[in-house]
C-alpha cells in the first residue's frame, strides 16, 4: 500500500511520469535514504568512487600529460587497467580484450592519446566522442571485440564522473523502457546513442533533484538498479 500511495502522490506532479515515479519507488525500496543510504554506498557508489579517487592519485591530468610527453604509453594503459580491474564495471571478456589491445606499444599509444584527447582537449563533446570511438576501433584485437560501449565509456566515467556516464547496453535499455524514455540505441558505438544517454541522465537528475544526486555515479547507479537482474523484485 505504501508503494501505491507514494506512486500516486508523485504522479500528481505533472513533471514526473508514472513510469519514472515507479522507478523512484523501486530505488527507495532498496535504499530508503536514497543516495545518502549507507547500503547504497556499500553496494553501488563506494567502489566506483574509489576508482575515481585512484585515478586522481595515479593518472591525474598533470600525470597523464607528463607520461604522454615521455612516450610512456604502456605505463598509462597499465595504470588505467589497474584502476578499473577491481571494479565489476567491465565483463571479464571485456577486461581481457582491453588488456590484450594495450599490451603492444602501438595499441597503448592509440589508447593513451585517444583517451587524453577526449578527457582534456578542447572541442565539442560530440566530435571528441566520435574520435574516441575511432581510436578504440583501431586498437589491436585478438579474440573478443574491443569496440563496445562499456570499453569506450568506462574510463571517462571513472576519470570525470561529473561529466561522463558509463553505458551498459542491455541494462540501460531495460531501464529506459521501464522509465518510459525512448532510448535511441545503436549497437555500434556512436555519439547518437551516447548523447541520447546524456539526455536520459539529465531527465533522471531533474526528476530526482530532491534526492540530491551528486554526479553521474549516482545517475548510472540508479539506471543499473532499474535494469539489472540483481535488483529484480
Amino acid at each position: 500500500m505504501k508503494t501505491k500511495r507514494e506512486t500516486s502522490r508523485l504522479t500528481q506532479n505533472k513533471r514526473v511520469s508514472a513510469n519514472a515515479a515507479a522507478c523512484r519507488c523501486k530505488f527507495l525500496r532498496f535504499f530508503p535514504k536514497g543516495f545518502a543510504d549507507e547500503k547504497y554506498y556499500n553496494w553501488e557508489r563506494g567502489y566506483k568512487w574509489k576508482a575515481h579517487e585512484k585515478w586522481r592519485e595515479i593518472l591525474s591530468q598533470a600525470e597523464f600529460n607528463s607520461l604522454l610527453k615521455k612516450g610512456e604509453f604502456i605505463e598509462i594503459a597499465a595504470r588505467a587497467v589497474k584502476i578499473e580491474s577491481p571494479t565489476n564495471l567491465l565483463f571479464s571478456f571485456e577486461k581481457m580484450a582491453l588488456r590484450d589491445a594495450v599490451q603492444s606499444a602501438e595499441g597503448a599509444r592509440i589508447f593513451a592519446e585517444g583517451l587524453y584527447a577526449f578527457l582534456y582537449n578542447a572541442g565539442k563533446l560530440e566530435n571528441k566522442f566520435e574520435r574516441l570511438c575511432a581510436a578504440v576501433a583501431h586498437l589491436p584485437k585478438k579474440q573478443s571485440r574491443v569496440l563496445t560501449y562499456p570499453v569506450v565509456t568506462v574510463f571517462p566515467f571513472i576519470a570525470q564522473p561529473k561529466m561522463h556516464i558509463f553505458l551498459k547496453p542491455n541494462v540501460t535499455r531495460r531501464a529506459a523502457e521501464r522509465y518510459g524514455f525512448d532510448f535511441q540505441y545503436k549497437s555500434n558505438p556512436s555519439w547518437q546513442t551516447y548523447g541520447n544517454l546524456i539526455e536520459f541522465a539529465a531527465i533522471i537528475r531533474n526528476d530526482l533533484k530532491d534526492l540530491k544526486p551528486r554526479d553521474m555515479i549516482d545517475i548510472q547507479s540508479f539506471i543499473w538498479i532499474q535494469g539489472s537482474d540483481e535488483y529484480e523484485e
